[in-house]
């Protein structure tokens, strides 16, 4: 039991890392969250910090979710935890998802998710059968949707939706298929705001042209 808790509490804190917020700091002395959006996150940071920076606070953010299940899961998957190794993978997954939304160093204020989830979701594919296919769809539904609208969270809701529904059609198993679920809820609340801006056709979309 104690290497499960820790196992989910070390997936949490490398969540938890606010690279975005960091960025800010270090780059232009600021407070991402005061600025734009507000929002800690790889949007926010390329509007607010640049190309370059928000690029790379994005590759960051995916890496979070990628180490958390490839490396830090086959670490503790070869310990006496009390989950099976798939699900611990999931849970970890989950964990470090949560650190990123709510971290633990900005006051359990953090980002939206969608960038670690991908991270998680990319390592995933690599230990569970069958899990590649269900996100190579659900990065074109992301793509597609972008590519029409421009508007970032509009994608990124979509392609929540997909997730758990291709997991369904494609076979994946019923705790796969359950966390997928939960990883979709998860999205869609953190993304009520974006929503309601969607609604009133007020959401800000995507220029690359004019970042910097």
């Amino acid at each position: 039991m104690l290497w499960t808790i820790a196992a989910l509490l070390a997936s949490y804190l490398l969540g938890s890392i606010p690279t975005a917020y960091l960025f800010g700091r270090l780059l232009k002395g600021i407070d991402i969250r005061k600025i734009g959006s507000g929002n800690v996150g790889a949007t926010n940071a390329l509007r607010v910090l640049g190309k370059g920076p928000g690029l790379t606070v994005l590759l960051l953010d995916i890496l979070k979710g990628f180490i958390t299940v490839m490396f830090l899961g086959n670490y503790f998957v070869s310990k006496p935890v009390s989950l099976e190794s798939q699900n611990l993978l999931l849970i970890m997954g989950l964990c470090c998802i949560c650190g990123h939304i709510w971290t633990i160093f900005l006051q359990f204020k953090g980002g939206k998710g969608i960038a670690t989830s991908f991270g998680v979701l990319l390592a995933l594919s690599l230990k569970i059968y069958g899990l590649n296919m269900v996100i190579g769809l659900v990065v074109l539904v992301w793509f597609i949707v972008f590519i029409i609208s421009k508007i970032v969270s509009l994608s990124s809701i979509v392609s929540a939706v997909a997730l758990p529904l291709f997991c369904l059609f494609l076979g994946q198993s019923v705790i796969v298929f359950f966390s997928s679920l939960l990883l979709s809820i998860l999205v869609i609340v953190r993304h009520k705001a974006n929503i309601l801006r969607l609604l009133k056709g007020e959401e800000p979309r995507i220029n690359f042209k004019k970042i910097n």
